[in-house]
């Protein structure tokens, strides 16, 4: 039988230590986290752990050929424990960061080869979010935040969405009210010189375009 998820309300734009604390002793100790976002509320594990990342995919019924994507504290995170940010990408990162824009940059050696299917890139964002962004800070790496929801199902857009779509599969919950919703964050693609289109969302294509 399992347990009941935790539930801890935070301040969205200044979550308590404490709270942020005990989040990272449960990614430590390789649970899973569900954390608000610019977007939706995700699913934060340690991405470097073989066997949490296993155990958020089974959480999700997710497919094991679809691929994380993560979060991160500031752009010198992303470089220093994701992947390396090629010019392109660390321009739109300056740009846009934080935000809901997602970079798909090659993939760090030290993360788990599930959260990138084995094709050796994986998406990252900063996010417009105190909470996940302090919890990575804290964690001292970028953390999964794939959507808080059993795959298919609509994304949750509360803690309460949460507790009814994962129940006990998730350790603790960190409710910072309820998450803007609306578009998904856009998905551009930087391995190459040029950025490419992935996935059309919350920031406009034509607007990244007109940038670069």
């Amino acid at each position: 039988m399992r347990m009941p998820s935790r539930v801890l309300t935070v301040d969205p734009a200044d979550p308590d230590r404490a709270a942020i604390q005990e989040a990272v002793g449960v990614l430590r100790s390789g649970g899973i986290v569900a954390i608000p976002t610019d977007t939706f509320y995700g699913l934060a594990v340690d991405p470097r752990n073989d066997a949490a990342v296993a155990a958020l995919f089974a959480a999700k019924g997710r497919a094991a050929e679809v691929r994380l994507p993560l979060v991160a504290a500031d752009v010198e995170q992303v470089a220093r424990a994701a992947g390396e940010l090629p010019p392109v990408g660390r321009r739109l990162a300056v740009r846009f960061w934080p935000g809901p824009l997602s970079l798909v940059i090659p993939a760090s050696a030290c993360l788990a080869r599930a959260v990138h299917a084995g094709s050796n890139v994986v998406a990252v964002r900063v996010p417009a979010h105190e909470v996940p962004r302090r919890l990575a800070a804290a964690a001292g790496h970028p953390l999964t935040a794939t959507s808080a929801n059993r795959s298919g199902e609509p994304p949750a857009a509360t803690a309460g969405d949460v507790v009814t779509a994962l129940g006990g599969r998730v350790e603790l919950i960190l409710d910072a009210g309820p998450a803007p919703g609306g578009a998904p964050s856009t998905i551009i693609d930087v391995t190459q010189d040029t950025a490419r289109l992935v996935r059309n969302g919350a920031v406009p294509w034509d607007r990244v375009l007109q940038f670069l």
